[in-house]
């Protein structure tokens, strides 16, 4: 479970990120990367699931199966930094292996340049 201390919260934070952070698509998520140097905060972690996903259940899965994913990757995430993984249609039918595979590949592209 994702602690509490990392959840993104306000809708500021989320419009930050998106806007101004970097981001790295895959089959079943976007990732938006806002890191500012010199926060000593937990990075904090927000989701967007919204209707496309599919109906309450399936959306409601894909939040648990992402947070569950983000939350054995925070001590990859820089300090400080708001994260917002957005679900794609695609990721209804994805398993969470599928799911932790695509997270992956976002958090090595942004982390990694």
């Amino acid at each position: 479970m994702l602690p509490a201390s990392n959840r993104l919260r306000r809708s500021d934070d989320f419009r930050r990120a998106v806007r101004s952070g970097r981001r790295a698509a895959r089959r079943a998520v976007v990732l938006h990367l806002l890191a500012e140097d010199g926060y000593a905060e937990p990075p904090l972690v927000g989701f967007v699931v919204n209707k496309a996903v599919g109906n309450a259940v399936l959306r409601n899965r894909v939040h648990r199966r992402l947070r569950a994913v983000l939350a054995t990757r925070l001590p990859d995430l820089p300090a400080g930094s708001l994260t917002v993984v957005r679900a794609l249609p695609s990721s209804a039918s994805a398993s969470y292996d599928e799911l932790a595979k695509d997270v992956d590949g976002a958090l090595t592209r942004l982390l990694g340049s």
